[in-house]
C-alpha cells in the first residue's frame, strides 16, 4: 500500500518550527547566562572558563547526545533482513513526514519502550527494546514509531539535550555557589551577594528538575499529536501506551536513569523514585491517551 501524505497547513508547520526554535534559543542563552555568573564569583578568570565550560557543554550535548544514549541503551543497529516490518514501517514513515530515514536500533531492554535521538533530521536514530517487540503487534508499534519519528520532524531531540544541559549547569552552578561561600571566591566582598547564593544552592536543584520536567512533558505532547496527525489516526499510538503504562510499572528496566526522559514511556515507573517521583519528565498517560482518542489532535495548532 503506498503511503500517502496527510495535509498539513504550511502556516501550522513554520509557526510549530519557530516556536521551537525560540525555546531553543532561550535555553541556550540561559545556560550561558548562568555560567557566566558562576564564573563571575572568581573574577575575569572565571568569566573566561566559564565561556569554555559553556561551549563545551552545549557542544557536547548537540553533537554527541546520539552515541552516549545507544551506548547507554546497549543497542545494536539492525539491517531490514533483521527485522523486515520495523524497516517497512519506518520507510513508510519517512515518506509520510518527508524525511531521511534514521538508523535503527534494537536494545536489549524486557521492558516495552522506544527512544529517538540525534541531533538533527539528517543524524537520526531510532531505537526499540526487545520488550516492544515481544509485548506489542506491529499495528500498535507503528504509532511509537510515529510518535519517535515525530521528535525527529520537531528538532525536540535538539531541545531535550539542551534543556538536560541546562540542568546540569544549574546544579553545577549551586555547587559552585556552595563552594564559594564556604571558601570565598575571586570577586571582592562588596560585590558579593549572600542571600542570592543561598537561593542558588537550595532552589536551584528544585529548578533544574522542573525545568526538564516542563519541557519533556511538552515535548511529550506535541509528538503524540504530530504522530497522530502523521498517520491520520491516533487509536495504535493510544493502544500502544496503554500497554506501555503497565508495561513500565511491572517490568524493570535496563536504561539509564540519565536518559529516561528520552523514552516514549517513563522507563523508571516501577523504582520508587521517593521524593524524586514528583518530578517526573513524563505527563500522565491518562491524559496522554485521552487527547489522542478525543480527536483533539485533528485540530488546528
Amino acid at each position: 500500500m503506498t503511503a500517502q501524505r496527510p495535509q498539513h497547513s504550511v502556516g501550522n508547520e513554520v509557526s510549530h518550527n519557530v516556536r521551537n526554535t525560540a525555546k531553543t534559543t532561550v535555553l541556550l542563552a540561559g545556560l550561558a547566562g548562568l555560567i557566566l555568573w558562576i564564573g563571575s564569583f572568581w573574577g575575569q578568570g572565571g568569566l573566561v572558563i566559564a565561556v569554555i565550560i559553556a561551549l563545551v557543554m552545549v557542544g557536547g550535548s548537540y553533537w554527541f547526545s546520539d552515541k552516549l544514549a545507544i551506548r547507554s541503551a546497549r543497542a545494536q543497529e539492525v539491517e531490514p533482513h533483521q527485522l523486515p516490518d520495523y524497516w517497512r514501517i519506518m520507510q513508510e514513515l519517512t515518506t509520510l513526514s518527508d524525511m531521511p530515514m534514521p538508523r535503527l536500533y534494537v536494545s536489549p531492554d524486557p521492558q516495552p519502550n522506544a527512544f529517538a535521538t540525534g541531533r538533527n533530521p539528517a543524524n537520526a536514530a531510532v531505537c526499540v527494546t526487545e520488550g516492544l517487540i515481544r509485548h506489542l503487534d506491529w499495528y500498535e508499534i507503528r504509532g511509537v514509531l510515529a510518535h519517535e519519528m515525530a521528535h525527529i520532524r520537531n528538532r525536540d531531540i535538539l531541545i531535550g539535550s539542551v534543556a538536560a544541559a541546562v540542568a546540569t549547569a544549574i546544579t553545577f552552578a549551586a555547587r559552585m555557589a556552595q563552594f564559594a561561600l564556604i571558601f570565598g571566591g575571586g570577586g571582592r566582598d562588596d560585590d558579593r551577594n549572600p542571600i542570592g547564593e543561598l537561593l542558588l544552592i537550595f532552589l536551584a536543584p528544585i529548578a533544574a528538575m522542573l525545568l526538564q520536567m516542563a519541557i519533556s512533558r511538552s515535548r511529550e505532547y506535541q509528538a503524540d499529536r504530530t504522530a497522530a496527525r502523521m498517520i491520520g489516526d491516533g487509536e495504535p499510538l493510544a493502544r500502544a501506551l496503554e500497554k506501555l503504562d503497565v508495561a513500565s510499572k511491572t517490568v524493570p528496566s535496563l536504561a539509564d536513569p540519565n536518559q529516561a526522559q528520552m523514552y516514549i514511556a517513563n522507563p523508571l515507573a516501577s523504582r520508587r523514585m521517593g521524593f524524586k517521583g514528583l518530578f517526573t519528565t513524563h505527563p500522565p498517560m491518562e491524559e496522554r491517551i485521552r487527547r489522542l482518542r478525543d480527536g483533539s489532535w485533528q485540530e488546528a495548532i
